[in-house]
């Protein structure tokens, strides 16, 4: 077991859920519901399947393309997202 990728791993994932979108359905969810156990259960198991799907598919890729033109990938896919996010909140004023 690597304890610091596992650290890393906990401390970018857990920044990356707080205010995400999944956070605040399971919060409208929670409000909505009185089954408080069920919404956590529910949402909890989605995040594992889905951080398990990530982990396969991650692996299975970085077999065929290096790490780092992965990482240069999803680089340019969250500037082109921020990009295209700026100029429709700018085209809408």
């Amino acid at each position: 077991m690597e304890w610091k990728l596992l650290f890393t791993t906990f401390g970018m994932v857990f920044l990356a859920e707080l205010g995400d979108k999944t956070q605040l359905a399971t919060f409208c969810l929670s409000a909505d519901c009185d089954s408080k156990l069920s919404v956590f259960l529910g949402s909890a198991t989605a995040l594992v399947l889905s951080s398990l799907i990530a982990v396969l598919v991650g692996d299975a890729v970085s077999r065929v393309i290096s790490p780092n033109t992965i990482k240069i990938g999803a680089g340019l896919f969250f500037i082109v997202v921020g990009v295209y996010t700026l100029y429709t909140a700018v085209r809408s004023i």
